[in-house]
């Protein structure tokens, strides 16, 4: 700064460009800074003054890269996983676009817009604050495609078999990936190396992408044996929500050709979706839990074993789904299970879950899994929110003033106000004349409840009343019954299915979900996922009851 005029210094403290950022702006941004003819000179300055030796430095180095490019906005990188790497300077000018291995040669797929974020990358962590800088869903995406794509186009011109490249290909492909773009690293505790999810995506593209092989019959004994190529892998966990944080997605193949009524022979259960991903995530060093997968098959074994008595032990049953809690989110996290199909599917693969108990206890290991007294705090906090809740109804004139209403009416009356205290801008669906019936349905004396069901617009749990006592259905698929006598706790029932069983919320309650999820289950909602919506109805909450 000091050897800049007192016009420019003055102009960049204005708009907070300290010293060590000044390396980092562009002509264009100095052009910003400083518009029209006559700063022309004071601009030369400012760029001559940071960017001489940067730009000498570049003008060396330009032949390699010229050769390192193959004028398509892809940089040559020649892969063998056998050669170990050596470390990267945090410097962008320093990484090297070309890594001189033997063959196969592969290529690091690279665009303007990935360049760009990489630039931005290397820019903030001169000011420390690169952990601010990640990379989109959309762009995630399109490089894992594309460099899966380019790594089979290239291994095909390189061969005249028909091959797909190996496990050590990708391996060392994603170690390359993650040391040219830094905001790929995964440093969660979940992972063992930095570049571990990025090498599961490129698995699962690749398995999206292969001839499936049908299955033959007894062929003619041959001199020489057919070789298979086979690639088992695991398969990876966001993306929505959910999604949603605290879980872990994963995607399994499950058979679509059987029935609803089929058994389980016709599908692949948790315990063989483990033993199919046992291999490729021991070779990674994955481990689930304190678990091991083989284990967590045999605890699925068990299980089913155990239901088909007449009354399975409640106690063993919920050590077992401790025990086997790693497998189990796998499997109803899995993007292959339709909504419709998903209450059905999971219910056959795990009947414990048609009892309450066993769903709120799911819910327990999803959020809090260490605390042994969750359900008892969740049902206090419930209960401080109700009563709340009964006052901000009659501020906001949706709810008649507390009187001596039994339990049962009283607790109707609330969970049929509540959509209206949180509301969602959202119009209702057709055939859905309010939109507390996506939560609770009061059934009339001559109604008849699987009627109801199937003209039911919306897929998602609900609370159907009936005059002995409550019964919980999802879609068009009855779940469990409750006696009325525990409505009151109906609605933290209803919000355990939508964790239990990975559904989404409706839209047209999806503000009150959303509250309830924050202000009594106490799980946060990432503010990507906040809506205006949720935002306001929030603050008005927080203010009504002085918080």
């Amino acid at each position: 700064m000091e050897k800049l005029d007192a016009v420019s210094a003055a102009t960049l403290q204005a708009a907070n460009i300290s010293e060590a950022l000044l390396p980092t702006l562009s002509r264009e941004d100095i052009r910003d800074l400083f518009p029209g003819p006559e700063h022309f000179l004071r601009r030369k300055a400012i760029w001559n003054l940071f960017h001489t030796d940067q730009e000498q430095g570049q003008q060396a180095a330009s032949p390699n890269q010229e050769n390192g490019s193959n004028g398509r906005g892809l940089a040559t990188v020649q892969v063998n996983p056998c050669v170990s790497e050596t470390p990267r300077s945090p410097d962008v000018q320093e990484t090297p676009r070309t890594w001189q291995l033997p063959n196969p040669e592969y290529v690091v797929y690279t665009d303007s817009e990935l360049e760009h974020i990489r630039k931005q990358y290397f820019e903030m962590q001169l000011v420390g604050q690169e952990g601010r800088c990640t990379l989109s869903k959309e762009l995630r995406c399109r490089l894992v495609r594309n460099t899966v794509t380019n790594m089979v186009s290239i291994i095909r011109a390189t061969t005249t078999e028909f091959m797909y490249p190996s496990k050590n290909d990708f391996q060392a492909m994603a170690k390359r990936l993650v040391e040219y773009y830094p905001m790929l690293r995964d440093n969660s505790v979940n992972c063992r190396h930095p570049w571990e999810l990025l090498f599961k995506q490129l698995l699962k593209r690749l398995h999206n992408i292969k001839t499936p092989k049908k299955r033959q019959g007894p062929t003619p004994q041959r001199q020489r044996k057919r070789r298979r190529l086979n690639l088992e892998c695991s398969d990876d966990s966001s993306t929505s929500v959910s999604e949603s944080p605290g879980s872990t997605a994963s995607t399994v193949l499950l058979d679509r050709t059987r029935s609803s009524a089929s058994s389980l022979d016709g599908m692949n259960s948790p315990a063989e979706i483990v033993d199919q991903r046992g291999e490729a995530t021991e070779d990674l060093g994955v481990h689930s839990g304190t678990e091991s997968q083989q284990s967590q098959a045999r605890h699925y074994h068990t299980l089913q074993e155990m239901y088909k008595r007449p009354k399975p032990n409640k106690e063993a049953v919920a050590q077992l789904l401790d025990l086997e809690f790693d497998a189990r989110r796998a499997f109803i996290n899995s993007d292959t299970l339709r909504d419709q199909d998903r209450p059905a599917n999971i219910l056959q693969a795990y009947p414990c879950f048609r009892e309450v108990d066993h769903v709120m206890d799911e819910l327990r290991r999803i959020l809090d899994r260490s605390n042994p007294d969750f359900i008892s705090d969740l049902k206090t906090r419930w209960e401080s929110f109700n009563s709340k809740a009964q006052f901000y109804g009659v501020f906001k004139k949706v709810l008649g003033p507390p009187t001596t209403q039994d339990k049962v009416t009283r607790s109707v009356a609330m969970m049929k106000a509540l959509p209206e205290m949180f509301p969602s801008p959202v119009a209702l669906p057709k055939k859905l004349g309010h939109a507390s019936e996506a939560m609770v349905h009061v059934l009339e004396p001559t109604e008849n409840p699987t009627t109801y069901l199937q003209r039911r617009p919306v897929f998602s749990p609900v609370l159907i009343v009936c005059d002995n006592n409550c019964m919980l259905a999802i879609g068009s698929t009855p779940v469990t019954t409750f006696p009325k006598e525990n409505i009151d706790t109906g609605v933290l029932y209803l919000l355990a299915y939508y964790y239990a069983f990975h559904l989404t919320y409706p839209k047209c309650i999806a503000t009150l979900l959303s509250i309830l999820q924050t202000e009594v289950l106490q799980d946060a909602i990432h503010d990507r996922d906040a809506t205006s919506s949720y935002k306001k109805t929030l603050s008005e909450w927080k203010k009504f009851i002085g918080e």
